[in-house]
C-alpha cells in the first residue's frame, strides 16, 4: 500500500507495505516508543553476503542503496499464500535514518505475521539483532478511527551512515484476489531485486510489465518461477514531475487456480472487477426512515433536481466527518448507509455510499468510481484493484442542464455521468479535484466494471483574475490595493491554505505570496470573501506598501510593470530532464495592473509586447501609458497538463519568454525639478 496523498484513501490490495513510505505512518509515535536495547546477534548469511557486495559508483549522492529486495511467494492449492520478504539497505547519509531506519510488516484479519526479525551490521563488523517481541505497532493511517490494518515495526539499531541494515518477515495470507505487484525501482538505487513465485500444479499465471522491458523468468524447479533485476537506477525527483510511482519499474502478476470455483478470485478483466466490487457494496445502500427524513428536510421547498443534488452533496461533504474505518476485506467494503448517517463519520467509500443512498431518494442513480490519487499509476492493460480512493459518478436526469457542470463523461449506455468527490469538502458539485482529472478510474455498475477516463476540465473553469490599483512615488515607493477573483482549482488551493491556517495567522499567507515578488514591503490589510461558500468565487483583497520598489538612476526611475505573480519557470534550466512535466491543472490567469506615475515623470521606454505559444499553453502581455497611468496586462493559459519528455523542448522557449517578460522594466524620466 502506498500512502501517496493526504486525502482520504482506500488501501490497495497488495501484499506488502514498502518501508520507503513507512516513516510517515510511524513518525508520530516513534519518538515515544522505547524499544528494548539491541543485543549482539549473528546476522543471517544472506545479509552478510549483501553487506559485502561490491557496488558501482552512484550518481547524485543517494541517501541509501537497496542492497537486496527479495520476495518469495508460495501459493497453496487452497488459496493460502505464504510470503517471505528479505530487504537490506546500506545507509549512506544521515537523512537515511528517517526514511530507512525502520523495518515494517503489516497484518490484518487476512494477513498474519509468522516471523519478523531485523539486524544491523556496522561498518566495523559488529552485528546486532531484534525480534518481533521488540517491535512497536501502529495503524497505517493517522486518519483511521478504527482499522484492522496494523503495522509492526522495528527500529534498526545503530542505523548510521556506513552501516548495513536488513530484515526478514514471513506472512501467511488468505487474499481476496490473486493479484500481486513486484516493485523493483525506487527513489534510491536498487542493487539486486528478486521475485520468486511457486504455484501448485495446474495453476497458471500472467504478468504485465510497466516502465521496463519484459523479462522471462528462470525456472529453478517444477511450477517455480523467478525474476531478477540488478542495478535499477534511482528515480530522480524533479520539479513538476509525475508521481514517481507512475514512472518506476514494476511487474504485475495474476494467478489462475485450476479449480473453476476459485477462479473468481482472479480479476481477469475490468468487467470482472466491477462486478466483484458492485456485489461487495450492494447491501450498503439501504435507506432508513432517518435518512429519508433528512433528505426531505434538506430538499424541502426545492423543485429543481440540481438544487436538490447540491444540497445533498454539501451535507455529505461538510456534515459527515472523515474518519478511516478499514475493517475486513482489505478496507474496500463500505459500511451501511444507516451507520454512516447515525455516526456522522466515514471514509471516502462511506461518504460515497451515503450520498448515493440519499440521491436515490430523489430519484437519481449513482455508481461507485474507484480511482487513484496519483495520475499514471493505474495501467489499462493490467486490470487490478490498484486504486486508493472512491468517488461517485452521478447519472444526470435529462431535465438537468449541464452548462455549469464540468466533470461530465458521456457514457453510451448510461448517458451523462457527473464525477463528484464527496470527501473533498472544498470542491463543489460540478467540479472534480485537479488530482483526479485526466486519469483512469473504474466505474462499477451492476453490469460490471468499465475503465473510464475522468476528463481534464478546461482552462476556462479554473480562473484567477487579479487587478491592482497602485501608485508610485518619486522616491520609488509603491503602494495600493489588489483584488483577486478565483474559481475552480485556484480557489480550491487558496481555500485549502486559508482554512488550514488559524484566522489570526492568515495575514502570513498574504505575506508569503507578496514575498515572492517584492522585497521591502508591508502588508497594510487583507480580507477574504466567500471563504466557506465553496460554490461561489473566492475573493481576496489586500493592500501593501513596498519601499524602494522602483530603482533610481540619476533622473531615471526603473520600474517593473509586472508587480505580482510569477508564471515563468526554471524547471527546464540546468541539466536535461529525465521525466515529463505535469502541470497541476489547466487554467487561465489574468493580471491587470494600473500604476499611477509620480508627478514630473514621463515614460522614456516601455517593454515590448510579448506573445508566446506552445502546444500546451499560451501567454501574452503588453504595457501601455495613458496620461499619468501605466497599465500592464497579461494572460497566461495552460490547456494540457502533461508534457512528455520528448516534447520538453517545445515548452522551454515558452517559459523563457514568460520569465523574460516578468523581469522587463519600464524607464521613467524626470522632466521637472
Amino acid at each position: 500500500m502506498m500512502n501517496r496523498k493526504s486525502c482520504s484513501k482506500m488501501p490497495r490490495l497488495q501484499k506488502t507495505i514498502s518501508p520507503i513510505v513507512l516513516a510517515s505512518a510511524i513518525a508520530a509515535i516513534a519518538i515515544l516508543w522505547c524499544p528494548r536495547p539491541a543485543k549482539a546477534d549473528n546476522a543471517p548469511d544472506w545479509l552478510r553476503i549483501a553487506a559485502h557486495e561490491k557496488l558501482p559508483a552512484y550518481q547524485n549522492d543517494p541517501v541509501a542503496v537497496v542492497l537486496l529486495d527479495d520476495e518469495q511467494v508460495v501459493v497453496k492449492d487452497d488459496g493460502e499464500v505464504e510470503v517471505r520478504i528479505r530487504r537490506a539497505y546500506k545507509l549512506l547519509r544521515p537523512e537515511s535514518r528517517e526514511r530507512y531506519g525502520y523495518a515494517s510488516a503489516h497484518c490484518d484479519n487476512e494477513t498474519k505475521i509468522s516471523s519478523f526479525k531485523a539486524w544491523t551490521i556496522t561498518a566495523d563488523g559488529k552485528e546486532f539483532g531484534l525480534k518481533e517481541k521488540d517491535a512497536g505497532e501502529t495503524g497505517l493511517s493517522a486518519d483511521a478511527l478504527y482499522s484492522d490494518v496494523r503495522v509492526k515495526y522495528l527500529r534498526f539499531p545503530e542505523a548510521n551512515p556506513g552501516n548495513v541494515v536488513g530484515y526478514e518477515v514471513i506472512q501467511k495470507q488468505r487474499p481476496y484476489v490473486f493479484d500481486d505487484v513486484w516493485d523493483f525501482q525506487y527513489t534510491v538505487p536498487v542493487h539486486e531485486s528478486r521475485f520468486a513465485l511457486q504455484l501448485p500444479a495446474g495453476w497458471e499465471f500472467s504478468t504485465f510489465w510497466s516502465n521496463h522491458a519484459e523479462e522471462k523468468p528462470q525456472t529453478p524447479g517444477p511450477n517455480q518461477y523467478m525474476w531478477e533485476i540488478t542495478e535499477s537506477p534511482a528515480i530522480e525527483v524533479e520539479p513538476e514531475m509525475p508521481a514517481w510511482e507512475s514512472i518506476a519499474g514494476r511487474m504485475g502478476v495474476k494467478y489462475f487456480p485450476r479449480d473453476p470455483g476459485m477462479r473468481k478470485k482472479t480479476t481477469g478483466s475490468w468487467k470482472d472487477i466491477g462486478l466483484w466490487y458492485n456485489g461487495l457494496t450492494a447491501s450498503s445502500r439501504t435507506p432508513t426512515p432517518a435518512i429519508q427524513q433528512k433528505v426531505a428536510q434538506l430538499t424541502a421547498g426545492m423543485s429543481d433536481p440540481l438544487e436538490k443534488m447540491k444540497a445533498l452533496a454539501a451535507f455529505v461533504q461538510r456534515d459527515i466527518r472523515y474518519a478511516a474505518i478499514e475493517i475486513g476485506i482489505g478496507g474496500f467494503r463500505p459500511h451501511a448507509a444507516a451507520d454512516i448517517f447515525t455516526n456522522a463519520y466515514g471514509d471516502c467509500k462511506d461518504k460515497a455510499t451515503l450520498l448515493s443512498t440519499m440521491l436515490k431518494e430523489i430519484g437519481i442513480d449513482s455508481y461507485y468510481v474507484v480511482i487513484d490519487t496519483e495520475r499514471g499509476v493505474v495501467q489499462p492493460n493490467f486490470p487490478s484493484m490498484d486504486f486508493n480512493h472512491a468517488i461517485l459518478a452521478i447519472r444526470l436526469p435529462d431535465t438537468v442542464p449541464d452548462a455549469a457542470l464540468y466533470a461530465i463523461l458521456k457514457d453510451p449506455k448510461l448517458g451523462r455521468l457527473l464525477f463528484f468527490d464527496p470527501t473533498n469538502s472544498h470542491v463543489p458539485l460540478g467540479y472534480v479535484p485537479a488530482y483526479l482529472q485526466d486519469t483512469y478510474a473504474l466505474l462499477a455498475t451492476p453490469d460490471g466494471g468499465e475503465l473510464v477516463s475522468v476528463p481534464l476540465l478546461p482552462a476556462s473553469t479554473n480562473r484567477l483574475i487579479r487587478t491592482a490599483q497602485l501608485e508610485l512615488s518619486s522616491t520609488g515607493n509603491l503602494s495600493g490595493e489588489v483584488r483577486e477573483l478565483r474559481w475552480g482549482a485556484p480557489a480550491t488551493s487558496s481555500r485549502d491554505q486559508l482554512l488550514t491556517t488559524e484566522p489570526a495567522k492568515r495575514g502570513k499567507v498574504f505575506e508569503d505570496f507578496l514575498g515572492n515578488s517584492l522585497t521591502a514591503f508591508t502588508l497594510m490589510g487583507a480580507s477574504v470573501g466567500n471563504l466557506e461558500q465553496y460554490d461561489q468565487s473566492l475573493t481576496l483583497d489586500y493592500k501593501f506598501f513596498a519601499r524602494g520598489y522602483a530603482k533610481s538612476a540619476g533622473d531615471l526611475l526603473v520600474v517593473r510593470p509586472r508587480v505580482l505573480g510569477q508564471k515563468g519557470s526554471d524547471i527546464l534550466s540546468g541539466k536535461p530532464r529525465k521525466y515529463s512535466i505535469e502541470f497541476p491543472d489547466a487554467t487561465r490567469q489574468d493580471d491587470d495592473f494600473e500604476i499611477t506615475l509620480p508627478a514630473g515623470y514621463v515614460v522614456d521606454e516601455l517593454p515590448q509586447p510579448v506573445k508566446a505559444e506552445c502546444p500546451y499553453g499560451s501567454y501574452q502581455s503588453h504595457v501601455e501609458v495613458s496620461g499619468n497611468t501605466l497599465t500592464y496586462k497579461r494572460t497566461y493559459q495552460i490547456n494540457d497538463i502533461i508534457v512528455p519528455t520528448e516534447k520538453l523542448g517545445e515548452v522551454r522557449g515558452f517559459f523563457q519568454q514568460i520569465a523574460s517578460d516578468e523581469r522587463s522594466s519600464a524607464i521613467l524620466r524626470k522632466t521637472s525639478p
